[in-house]
């Protein structure tokens, strides 16, 4: 065979020694990976209709649980006495005069103490801008036994004094009475004023909600105000008294000092 022919030959197929010639393989042509398609495609108005619907469920299970804490009637008891219609009411007195040529910023506090007093208590505090030594002039029935102990350790916290009275137009302190619950609030004062002619009343304290054993309810409240009392300073006395009675017990200014509830009977500066 021609060596031109051999060469053309050779070009072409792969000899093989031992047997014909055959023919080299094939290339087959490789396709291009294909770009893996979403599983879910939504177009952009679909996508914002269950980014809403999925929002709305969240808001209205948020909605729910906040109505049925609001719906129960201490919940509402308390917003509505928060910030709807407080028991109590508060004003400013620049200079209240206590008697003594003792002067001094107060915040005159009346009415009940309702389920959310002592909340109100300290925004009435802080708007009046009190200062260490300032005074919470109280002339309250009572009420709620929980808010007054926070009541009182507020007005202790913020180093305030306590007196019971209320203030006329020119600042001057009249007498007045503060009973019950109202005796914890007044014992909170860091110095606890007793003004002339006002009066402290006590009484035993019952826990109003139902529970299993009234009998313990009771100890348990007894104990806490006792524990309250301690540590505001009073003595234990005065727990003592309030437990003889159902009815109020008015205290007199000698014994509400040998009590030690009242610690500066003629309030001098």
């Amino acid at each position: 065979m021609p060596e031109s022919n051999r060469r053309e030959d050779n070009n072409s197929f792969l000899s093989s020694p031992t047997g014909p010639r055959v023919a080299p393989p094939r290339q087959i042509p490789q396709a291009a990976p294909r770009k893996a398609k979403p599983l879910l495609h939504l177009p952009k108005r679909g996508r914002l209709f269950w980014s809403l619907l999925l929002f709305a469920l969240l808001a209205s299970g948020t909605l729910i649980r906040a109505y049925r804490d609001i719906s129960r009637p201490e919940a509402w008891a308390y917003w509505k006495d928060q910030y709807f219609s407080p028991h109590l009411a508060a004003s400013v007195i620049p200079n209240a005069d206590l008697g003594g040529g003792n002067r001094r910023r107060a915040l005159a506090v009346t009415g009940e103490i309702g389920p959310a007093a002592a909340s109100w208590l300290r925004d009435r505090i802080d708007e009046a801008k009190l200062s260490p030594g300032d005074l919470i002039l109280l002339s309250s029935p009572g009420g709620n036994l929980a808010q007054a102990v926070i009541m009182g350790e507020a007005i202790r916290a913020r180093g305030l004094d306590t007196a019971v009275g209320v203030a006329d137009s020119t600042g001057r302190v009249r007498p007045a009475y503060c009973a019950s619950a109202c005796v914890l609030a007044f014992a909170g004062g860091k110095v606890r004023y007793g003004v002339e002619g006002s009066a402290l009343g006590v009484h035993r304290f019952v826990n109003a909600a139902p529970g299993n054993d009234p009998v313990a309810d009771t100890q348990r409240v007894a104990g806490m105000v006792l524990g309250y009392m301690t540590r505001m300073g009073v003595s234990s006395s005065v727990v003592e008294a309030m437990s003889e009675t159902r009815e109020v017990r008015w205290l007199d200014l000698r014994q509400a000092v040998t009590m030690r509830l009242v610690t500066d009977p003629i309030g001098k500066p």
